[in-house]
């Protein structure tokens, strides 16, 4: 199973971090290893005081695919669910102040909640899908999938030019503004059209 997970993906995100609109998809990926277990807390790593929360839409690839076109990307995924990628931020930052890849910041142990998936026919539109984050019960993170700026067809077939998409990779696709750190003793919980996806304490 390959994690893939897409950044910069919303204006008011790449907004809120300063950063510059990409003219393609940002790419970057998490192993095996990066995901939590279930009913497992996360655990803030030593090595960062600033790990932040980013809830994402997920997509989990159904049949291998290879240079995809976008009018056929939908058969290639039948499920959705929900995640977080967690960013060690003050790692990342020293990273891109360097130049260097964002790995240690983003695909160490722990730094992946994946929450069960729901069909796709239970949505009206991949386009236009809710989503929350609420930190302690109250809502940190809101979004919806129209507001993407590349939507998920166009992710998967972008994606699939550089990886052969295998069935059971997954595919974080982007995170709304609103993103902030944790501490221990938070609880975050995530929503998808009001539905909760995952609850995990953090530690």
């Amino acid at each position: 199973m390959k994690i893939i997970c897409i950044g910069r993906n919303y204006a008011d995100h790449i907004t809120e971090l300063s950063n510059e609109r990409p003219s393609e998809p940002v790419i970057f990926l998490k192993p095996e290893t990066a995901v939590v277990l279930k009913k497992f807390p996360f655990v803030i790593p030593e090595f960062s005081q600033d790990v932040h929360h980013e809830v994402e839409v997920l997509v989990k690839i159904n049949k291998v695919g290879k240079y995809i076109e976008p009018k056929f990307a939908h058969k290639y995924y039948d499920e959705i669910g929900l995640g977080i990628d967690f960013t060690a931020r003050d790692v990342q930052s020293r990273l891109k102040e360097k130049g260097l890849p964002w790995e240690k910041a983003k695909a160490f142990d722990g730094s992946a909640i994946i929450s069960d998936f729901l069909p796709k026919k239970d949505f009206s539109s991949m386009e236009n899908i809710n989503f929350e984050l609420t930190n302690n019960g109250q809502i940190v993170q809101s979004g919806n999938t129209n507001l993407m700026l590349w939507k998920i067809d166009e992710i998967i077939a972008y994606v699939s030019q550089y990886f052969t998409l295998k069935k059971g990779d997954i595919i974080f696709t982007g995170t709304p503004k609103g993103v902030a750190a944790v501490k221990e003793g938070d609880v975050l919980e995530g929503f998808l059209e009001g539905k909760s996806m995952f609850k995990v304490k953090v530690k």
